[in-house]
């Protein structure tokens, strides 16, 4: 008996201390202003916190082609969030040469890593990437693996036409 008061003592002590947590920085204030996502006192702020999804440019200004490393791009641009939206630029084929680009969706981490191609599904032709580019709109919270195809998977396979997004779920405060 004495164990179970013990135990419903120490809950309600845990519950009241996060109660009183949580309403304490009800009106917090930072900097002359109302707390929010974007002016976050400890530095972890989204750019556009306020919005419910933001558009990025794969590659930056690069865009999408060959020997560029998309794997620093993804983890020097995020974190990417559920309704983001990634953009896929890139030169169509042409009469003088050049290399056609794809895009594909591979399934798991480990086609991802051996480039294999066999069960990915190609979201994007080689004609896609043209103009205003290609977009997808990360929908789940889950990892979504990228990679170009083209040429049998070399573009993937040299490790630079490949990269791994997971985005997070935005969380109503």
């Amino acid at each position: 008996m004495a164990l179970a008061n013990a135990q419903t003592f120490l809950f309600l002590v845990v519950f009241s201390f996060m109660f009183v947590l949580n309403i304490a920085n009800f009106n917090y204030t930072w900097a002359g202003g109302k707390w929010n996502k974007t002016n976050c006192p400890y530095g972890h702020n989204h750019p556009n916190a306020t919005q419910t999804s933001n558009k990025f440019n794969v590659g930056g200004s690069e865009n999408w082609h060959y020997g560029f490393d998309y794997m620093d791009w993804a983890h020097k641009s995020g974190p990417f969030f559920v309704n983001d939206t990634l953009v896929f630029k890139y030169d169509p084929p042409n009469l003088n040469g050049g290399f056609p680009h794809s895009v594909y969706l591979l399934p798991n981490y480990w086609s991802f890593m051996k480039c294999d191609l066999r069960r990915a599904k190609r979201i994007a032709n080689p004609i896609h990437g043209a103009g205003e580019g290609f977009e997808f709109v990360l929908k789940k919270s889950q990892p979504y693996f990228f990679a170009c195809g083209e040429h049998g998977g070399i573009h993937c396979n040299n490790g630079t036409m490949k990269f791994v997004v997971m985005p997070l779920k935005r969380w109503p405060f």
